[in-house]
């Protein structure tokens, strides 16, 4: 399983690196960002990762052994407020690599795709409660179709919903395979040719792993921990995540620019460092098409 870091170039460029800086990777993944960031630091630099996955944590406790500059945070990276080494004021910058990475996706045991059988399972911590089989089996129907709609904008949600919930009084609902297929009996390829079970998978992964709302709360995390100057990363892979990172900072950049005209009003303010969005180029994308929806946004912390 390779895990190729999206927008590893532009992410170096926008974060702009002080070699003795702090800086925090929010979502570790595999690593890439992270020690592409270490290359650029000096003996007083630090990172600090952030991962709900015990796999990924695994993975960066064994760089830490190697690196003394890391640190490792078992942790939803909405609660990175709470570390004692991370004050507010004091980040040069900071990372979120939204999404899943290539080897949750690729391991059919974690149950994130449904290209592979494997089991229902779709948790990036596998220690939270409900997994996305145990809310299959038990949600009522108007739940799920609540689910599907509002964060997969399916259309067909009520008639999945329904065979779902049909199809769970004769037997549960086990694996990956089995309800793709029970998601494509209710609708049909449509002409980009995108596998109808997309739009329902990815709607049940947010809900289960409760992505919107950590998203939401660790941007204001995030915003509070930057030293001025300091940078604020987000690469997005879906328009539900790229709407909120936009306009968060489209909002930010505008109570700055309010608040200038009266100066007296002396509140930490931000900036879009730049005003649209940035893709991955050709070439990224023809050795990693996974980049091919990847959206990168900044802001920066100016007074």
């Amino acid at each position: 399983m390779v895990h190729a870091p999206v927008l590893l170039a532009e992410v170096l460029n926008l974060m702009n690196i002080e070699p003795g800086g702090h800086y925090v990777d929010a979502t570790f993944g595999r690593g890439g960002h992270s020690k592409a960031i270490l290359k650029n630091l000096d003996s007083n630099g630090r990172v600090t990762v952030f991962d709900r996955d015990p796999e990924a944590i695994a993975v960066a406790h064994s760089l830490s052994k190697d690196d003394c500059r890391v640190r490792v945070r078992h942790s939803q990276f909405s609660m990175m407020g709470q570390y004692a080494d991370l004050a507010a004021g004091e980040i040069d910058g900071i990372l979120f690599d939204l999404g899943l990475s290539s080897p949750q996706i690729d391991d059919r045991n974690r149950g994130f795709s449904f290209k592979v059988d494997g089991p229902l399972d779709m948790r990036m911590d596998p220690a939270n409660d409900m997994s996305a089989r145990e809310w299959i089996n038990s949600a009522p129907e108007r739940e799920i179709s609540d689910v599907l709609w509002k964060y997969g904008e399916e259309r067909a949600s009520r008639k999945i919903a329904k065979v779902i919930t049909e199809q769970r009084k004769v037997a549960p609902i086990t694996s990956t395979s089995s309800l793709a297929k029970l998601i494509r009996g209710c609708t049909r390829f449509n002409r980009s040719k995108i596998d109808p079970a997309t739009k329902s998978f990815q709607a049940i992964r947010i809900h289960i792993n409760n992505e919107l709302v950590e998203i939401e709360n660790g941007l204001e995390s995030a915003i509070k921990l930057l030293k001025l100057g300091g940078r604020l990363l987000v690469i997005s892979f879906h328009s539900l995540e790229d709407r909120i990172v936009k306009h968060r900072f489209r909002d930010l950049d505008y109570i700055a620019r309010e608040s200038a005209k009266d100066n007296s009003q002396q509140i930490p303010s931000f900036r879009l460092v730049k005003p649209r969005l940035i893709r991955a180029s050709m070439d990224e994308k023809k050795i990693n098409p996974r980049s091919r929806s990847a959206r990168l946004r900044s802001i920066e912390r100016c007074l």
